[in-house]
């Protein structure tokens, strides 16, 4: 199995505002959550904080967590196991602030729910 990890652009423009001792610690820390999904998946799922759908997305299961870069910094990503091209895709949303966590949530919940919904939109008019 191999693992893919994708940054989006608020991600990288968030890294652009890091000090380089941040980045590093960002890059160890995503290093370490790859090399444990092949070891210990549950210990890096516990090492992680669940970021669940708005309630309006029920019939979906979140993929999205958050980890600790700093006891102030947080990261937002998206981990998805694609069985059919057996891997894993790491995708890096943001890098905010502990305090601006839950608004960067909603935000990338809502971009997401955006797409599930084009997504149901355009099969409905395949039907």
């Amino acid at each position: 199995m191999d693992i893919s990890i994708e940054l989006t652009r608020g991600f990288e423009h968030d890294l652009q505002h890091l000090s380089p001792e941040e980045r590093t610690e960002i890059e160890s820390k995503i290093d370490s959550c790859a090399s444990l999904f092949f070891t210990d998946p549950a210990l890096m799922y516990r090492s992680l904080d669940y970021l669940p759908f708005p309630s309006k997305l029920d019939a979906y299961d979140s993929s999205l967590y958050a980890f600790s870069v700093t006891p102030d910094l947080r990261v937002i990503l998206a981990i998805d196991e694609d069985p059919i091209f057996d891997q894993v895709i790491f995708t890096l949303f943001r890098v905010v602030e502990w305090e601006h966590l839950h608004k960067a949530h909603q935000a990338v919940a809502e971009s997401l729910y955006e797409e599930i919904i084009g997504q149901q939109n355009q099969s409905a008019l395949l039907v």
